[in-house]
């Protein structure tokens, strides 16, 4: 059973880079054909895809979040992150990571963004 775990800081002050880590266990992000991705639900507002990398390191992003968002993996720790850079308030949601094929999420992270 694949499991996405995220971790990171729940409060980041605007115009910081905000970073998330997901965790993938039970599976390996480099498996052929899997992509992960990371998606975003602002409070009162639906989901978000934010971005996605593959199984051999490529990234495809959201055209209105490219400019400041940036996704990495480390395939040893069977990790994939995100990294938000510049952000204000209105980039506070609940950050998930899932499988791009929807089947596996994490729980959710609040991250909000202070003035």
């Amino acid at each position: 059973q694949v499991q996405l775990q995220e971790s990171g800081p729940g409060l980041v002050k605007s115009s910081q880079t905000l970073s998330l880590t997901c965790t993938v266990s039970g599976g390996s992000i480099t498996a052929s054909n899997h992509y992960w991705s990371w998606i975003r639900q602002p409070p009162g507002k639906g989901l978000e895809w934010m971005g996605s990398i593959s199984y051999d390191g490529n990234t495809n992003y959201n055209p209105s979040l490219r400019s400041h968002t940036f996704i990495s993996r480390d395939t040893p720790l069977n990790q994939f992150s995100l990294q938000l850079s510049s952000v204000t308030p209105e980039d506070t949601a609940v950050y998930s990571c899932a499988s791009s094929d929807w089947n596996y999420w994490g729980q959710g992270t609040q991250v909000t963004v202070s003035s």
